[in-house]
């Protein structure tokens, strides 16, 4: 029998700014990872219990929320919920691209091919106000420019897969922000704990 609502404890919510070079989760049951890798637990002493709703790819960085709430959780991830990432490329993005993104393209899956459904996509003129990443590359290597892409969906490192579709792989990608919630001035590796998410459970 459950307690009643209000002897249950409250849960808590966090956002986090996850730096390059982590995994989003805690452990590993993989020795040899566990022993290399980087985790979210060497960030911030977070409560038992708590898990990352969704993830970010360990060479990329940016907005993370976590919570001890697992039903929230599952509400967001499978809730169509926005997300909004800036992504650097290799060289100069053209209109033309940014239509293909937003029109969708076809990446791999797997060694399935998938269209992307159409999202929100555009060149940013000047770079984001971010802070200073690791050093990508030299100028002799040509320019870079910056794209911001919206997504509703969220495969397996869609946003990298859908720039290179379109000649511009991705050499450096910050999620800035979650439906509402976003990146704000968070330094890479702070954590902020919340009252909730707003309206995104």
């Amino acid at each position: 029998m459950l307690p009643p609502e209000s002897a249950r404890p409250a849960h808590r919510h966090f956002i986090l700014y996850k730096p390059c070079g982590y995994l989003s989760q805690f452990r590993s049951d993989d020795a040899r990872e566990a022993r290399k890798k980087r985790f979210l637990g060497e960030l911030h002493a977070f409560p038992a219990g708590t898990m990352a709703i969704g993830r970010l790819d360990e060479d990329s960085e940016g907005l993370l929320l976590l919570t001890t709430d697992g039903r929230l959780s599952e509400q967001i991830r499978n809730g169509g919920v926005e997300k909004e990432y800036y992504a650097q490329v290799d060289g100069l993005i053209t209109d033309a691209a940014v239509q293909q993104l937003q029109q969708g393209v076809q990446i791999g899956l797997r060694e399935v091919k998938y269209q992307t459904d159409t999202c929100r996509a555009r060149r940013l003129n000047e770079p984001p106000a971010l802070p200073p990443g690791r050093r990508i590359r030299d100028a002799r290597h040509g320019p870079t420019s910056w794209v911001s892409i919206t997504l509703t969906e969220g495969k397996f490192r869609q946003v990298r897969k859908m720039t290179a579709a379109v000649g511009h792989p991705t050499l450096r990608l910050v999620r800035v922000r979650i439906g509402e919630v976003h990146l704000g001035e968070l330094a890479p590796g702070e954590v902020r704990e919340v009252a909730d998410f707003g309206a995104l459970g």
